[in-house]
């Protein structure tokens, strides 16, 4: 997959009520992040630090499913394609505490928020800007919400409320003309360490939250990343480990890597001849890692659609390769 996603863009959409006043609620894609950073608490198992925690007794085992000669792919970059709308990367709107919170029509209603699980109806939840409706970058893919792209895309739209800092997650939406559709949904205080009620999803596969393993350009600009990033197999275990809450196999070889997984950059890796804004990254996966959240592309590491990040520096990411990690001893390991 080539590495250029999306430009941010700027959307004010202003409501008049009741022609006595006026009402602004303010909608930026890739907007600043509420503090204090990082996202969730100090002590949330995104922020943790790894850099002496033990390795698994299975980690060679883990490593060779994946391939230790498989490359890394950074799924984020700055470019838009000439007369394109496709981004790469997951893009987020900064909402503030104004904005008209929606209702969204769910197929797995029974693991998602927003919806009262007596009656299985949904009820007005989600702060989702109107503007992703018909315009284009504000949902994963780059194509606006109101095309049905769902058998062919992921589609997530991830939205933060600045005000509240509160996480929204969708997966899989599309807007049809009258409402909002998504797979699942999922709701997340940034302000506690919460989790997934046990074996429900979220709008990620492990029932983790995406945006915290994002890699953002606003970080790696201020020169420092830290927290665990985000990465995708294309074949993971029906099992999972925390702070994962969900599975999304029916494989069960022990060999398979489970959602949670975290995987750290081993430490006698030289990424000195990295450029400096790569080796902000780099040091990351050396001090945090990456965790399994969804099944996908090889070695897949996500990050936030940005026009500043510079593409050359970020494809020398590939130069790392599934051999120069290793897993980080797991615990709790849920076989359903």
């Amino acid at each position: 997959m080539p590495c250029h996603p999306g430009r941010r863009l700027l959307a004010v959409f202003v409501s008049i009520a009741a022609l006595t006043s006026v009402v602004a609620a303010i909608s930026i894609i890739g907007g600043t992040i509420p503090g204090p950073l990082p996202i969730f608490p100090s002590d949330n198992w995104w922020n943790v630090d790894i850099t002496n925690a033990p390795v698994d007794s299975a980690s060679a085992s883990y490593i060779t499913f994946i391939g230790p000669t498989k490359g890394m792919r950074p799924d984020f970059g700055g470019d838009v394609s000439p007369g394109s709308v496709q981004v790469y990367g997951f893009p987020y709107a900064v909402v503030d505490g104004t904005a008209a919170l929606r209702t969204v029509q769910f197929q797995y209603a029974d693991e998602s928020d927003g919806v009262n699980h007596t009656t299985n109806q949904s009820f007005p939840f989600y702060p989702i800007p109107d503007e992703a409706i018909a315009q284009a970058h504000w949902v994963e893919g780059g194509e606006p919400g109101n095309l049905d792209l769902r058998s062919s895309s992921d589609r997530h739209l991830i939205m933060v409320d600045r005000d509240r800092r509160y996480l929204y997650e969708l997966y899989n939406v599309f807007y049809d003309g009258s409402q909002w559709h998504a797979g699942s949904g999922a709701f997340f205080d940034l302000k506690t360490n919460g989790r997934r009620p046990d074996g429900w999803t979220s709008a990620d596969a492990a029932g983790l939250p995406i945006f915290p393993g994002l890699a953002r350009y606003d970080e790696v600009a201020a020169g420092r990343i830290a927290h665990a990033l985000r990465f995708t197999c294309p074949v993971t275990r029906r099992a999972y480990v925390p702070p994962a809450r969900h599975f999304a196999s029916t494989q069960t070889d022990s060999f398979l890597p489970p959602m949670g997984m975290r995987v750290r950059l081993k430490a006698g890796v030289d990424i000195s001849g990295f450029p400096a804004d790569v080796q902000v990254l780099l040091t990351a996966l050396k001090t945090y890692g990456m965790m399994v959240a969804d099944n996908g592309g090889a070695f897949f590491v996500t990050g936030a659609p940005d026009p500043r990040w510079n593409d050359a520096d970020i494809d020398t990411m590939k130069r790392l390769h599934a051999g120069d990690f290793e897993v980080v001893k797991m615990s709790g390991l849920v076989i359903p």
